[in-house]
């Protein structure tokens, strides 16, 4: 689903499990934020082919943090991409991605997914890619959780910030998110930004009144 120029909320179905990763792209790249579950590598495929973008346009891959369903295809992306492809994520979360410790929710997988993290983003970070993509850390869900504001579509990728029922905001998800508190506080780092729509990576798109949605959450 094309939800602006150049920005696609991909919809992902695992055994009934339905994700949203979201690719990014212009003339000179593509972008993907966070591939799936393990073994989706050619669901991404076909969905990123519909969009007209083929994964070796991929040159960037932004993880909003180290659950397995965000980056769960990483090692396949990077076996079919190598080093074509630079991928990003927060140094908090980097080496639980990398294997260097357990999964912090899927500590018990004997074989977890696992790759290299490029490059360390932090907070307030702009990378120049697309149009433009602000870095928000928002820690609670896990404490190198980010969210990804696209400056020129006014969208906002929460990740798991934020889940979303039939285009309302639920706010937390608070079964999966270990430090509420973090979240909570997290959650006011939206309030100053120009959010047009929010795409939640369970729950998909929400696009109206999405600031009052917002305050609503932080009041409640």
């Amino acid at each position: 689903m094309e939800i602006s120029k150049g920005v696609e909320m991909l919809h992902l179905d695992f055994h009934g499990n339905i994700i949203h990763p979201v690719l990014l792209w212009d003339r000179e790249m593509a972008v993907l934020i966070d591939t799936g579950f393990p073994g989706q590598i050619e669901d991404l495929r076909v969905a990123m082919e519909k969009a007209g973008v083929p994964l070796d346009k991929l040159k960037a891959v932004i993880l909003t943090h180290q659950d397995m369903d965000h980056i769960g295809s990483l090692p396949e992306i990077l076996q079919e991409c190598g080093n074509h492809v630079k991928i990003y994520a927060h140094e908090l979360d980097k080496p639980y991605i990398q294997g260097e410790l357990p999964l912090l929710k899927d500590g018990h997988l004997e074989n977890p997914p696992k790759g290299r993290v490029d490059d360390c983003l932090v907070d307030g970070q702009e990378l120049a890619f697309c149009g433009g993509i602000l870095v928000i850390h928002t820690p609670g869900h896990t404490p190198g959780h980010i969210s990804l504001y696209l400056k020129q579509s006014k969208i906002l990728v929460a990740g798991d910030s934020m889940y979303s029922v039939d285009g309302i905001l639920g706010g937390i998800h608070a079964p999966t998110t270990p430090d509420m508190t973090a979240a909570r506080l997290s959650l006011k780092k939206y309030i100053h930004l120009d959010i047009a729509s929010v795409v939640c990576y369970h729950g998909g798109l929400s696009d109206e009144n999405v600031h009052d949605q917002v305050v609503e959450l932080i009041q409640g």
